[in-house]
């Protein structure tokens, strides 16, 4: 799966400027719909675009593209539930060949209707393997900069505070060998007793870049760390005891897009 920053609800402002293409965002809950990047064009002789088109798709191996085709015109949609930047990055290059190839935006009277379609489809998937390790949870964030959100994992655990800092470099270590790069914590400690509230994700997600994670083999290597500490998942005692305390940060990259509050870095 792909952890990281992304973009659903929002269009990713001061980022991406299109000509033919809009950003239709998600709405989720009942709706539970996909976020789109959609364009219709008109153009002369849409079929000799097709091949050229499945060059500049080519580049981009992680991202699907519908196109549909009605007469002279063409539409084309990229679509997820996380719309990364190697999403807008795609549309960007499609834009730079609409435009060499004199493409227009038209005035349509009535809805688009495809009398044909061909999909360009990476080979990956749009959702993520099923999660076989109950202590990790798929959470979202709040907006961050140009209206960011963030796909993490989250542990809640605790352990004993003489364990604690062995654990957490036990965890870093395990982050930079899983190809995670964000690496965060709230916590708590009483009597004693240490609650967590862990965080692994990614940066922004680049063409030229992308971060893949094995949701699975990075549990496995948490519940090894299980074993070798006594930590306990969920938290102990009552809501007086939730790690809600300052952010340390242990590993970050692209912090604007992630957290927003007043952290403390530990080299």
């Amino acid at each position: 799966m792909i952890l990281g920053v992304y973009w659903y609800y929002q269009f990713p402002e001061n980022l991406y400027q299109f000509q033919y293409f809009n950003f239709e965002r998600g709405y989720g809950g009942h709706i539970d719909n996909r976020a789109e990047l959609h364009a219709v064009i008109k153009v002369p002789n849409p079929e000799n675009i097709l091949p050229k088109l499945k060059n500049s798709v080519s580049e981009f191996p992680s991202a699907s593209l519908y196109v549909g085709m009605h007469e002279n015109l063409l539409s084309f949609t990229i679509s997820g539930y996380y719309l990364f930047d190697f999403h807008f990055q795609l549309a960007r290059e499609i834009e730079k060949l609409l435009v060499s190839e004199n493409a227009v935006s038209p005035d349509l009277k009535a809805p688009f209707i495809k009398e044909y379609e061909q999909i360009f489809k990476h080979s990956g998937t749009d959702r993520f393997d099923p999660v076989q390790h109950r202590f990790l949870q798929i959470v979202g964030s709040e907006f961050k900069k140009n209206n960011a959100e963030n796909l993490s994992i989250r542990i809640d655990c605790y352990l004993s505070v003489s364990h604690k800092t062995e654990f957490i470099l036990d965890v870093k270590k395990s982050c930079l060998e899983e190809n995670i790069h964000v690496f965060y914590y709230h916590e708590k400690e009483f009597d004693h007793q240490c609650n967590l509230m862990i965080f692994f994700t990614n940066g922004r997600q680049k063409q030229e870049d992308i971060q893949f994670v094995d949701i699975n083999s990075f549990g496995r290597r948490i519940r090894l760390l299980g074993q070798k500490y006594p930590l306990q998942f969920g938290h102990f005692g009552g809501m007086e005891y939730y790690p809600l305390t300052l952010t340390k940060v242990e590993l970050m990259t692209d912090d604007e897009y992630i957290i927003q509050t007043k952290t403390q870095h530990h080299d």
